[in-house]
């Protein structure tokens, strides 16, 4: 499946640390499409990840969606119903849970800007963080696999990090 054959309209999903982020950069690059990083939507800027009132961010994921072509990564749950009846494709992320800790650990030494990462923040360890993706993390892998598999617009699944460097190379991806 080529990345035309996701439409204009483009959602990435997966666990915390799986590289949605970092993905959806390089698809937004390569197609010309607006990215949206929903972390940034559901987090004031220049704070150590504030959560922004559920409306306000309702209110930004709403008029994201509402334009013609975009690439957005991110779950937040609540409102996936609304961005998967506006997708056109479905790109699922997956991460076992040593790769997305050590991919946590990594991005939040300080060493590398955080792609999809809130303006003015740096981000650093958070014990908060980790027991999310040890715990609620693992739970969520299920319901978005679950979400996956009924929907009904071209997508695919990209099962651990191999598989997604085989998908960038496949697809001509430039990170």
């Amino acid at each position: 499946m080529t990345l035309d054959e996701f439409g204009d309209r483009i959602c990435i999903m997966g666990p915390s640390n799986s590289g949605k982020s970092t993905l959806a950069a390089a698809i937004g690059a390569a197609r010309c499409v607006p990215v949206v990083h929903l972390d940034q939507y559901r987090h004031r800027p220049a704070t150590q990840w504030e959560v922004r009132p559920d409306d306000e961010f309702r209110e930004l994921h709403d008029a994201a969606i509402a334009g013609d072509r975009w690439v957005i990564d991110g779950n937040y749950s609540a409102l996936l119903p609304q961005r998967l009846g506006r997708a056109s494709g479905l790109i699922l992320l997956d991460a076992n849970l040593v790769a997305s800790l050590t991919r946590y650990v990594r991005r939040s030494s300080g060493a590398t800007k955080r792609v999809g990462g809130l303006d003015g923040v740096t981000d650093r360890v958070s014990w908060e963080m980790i027991r999310f993706i040890l715990g609620p993390g693992q739970a969520n892998r299920r319901r978005y696999r679950e979400t996956f598999d009924q929907s009904q617009i071209p997508k695919v699944f990209l099962a651990n990090r191999r598989a997604l460097e085989r998908f960038y190379v496949a697809q001509k991806i430039i990170r």
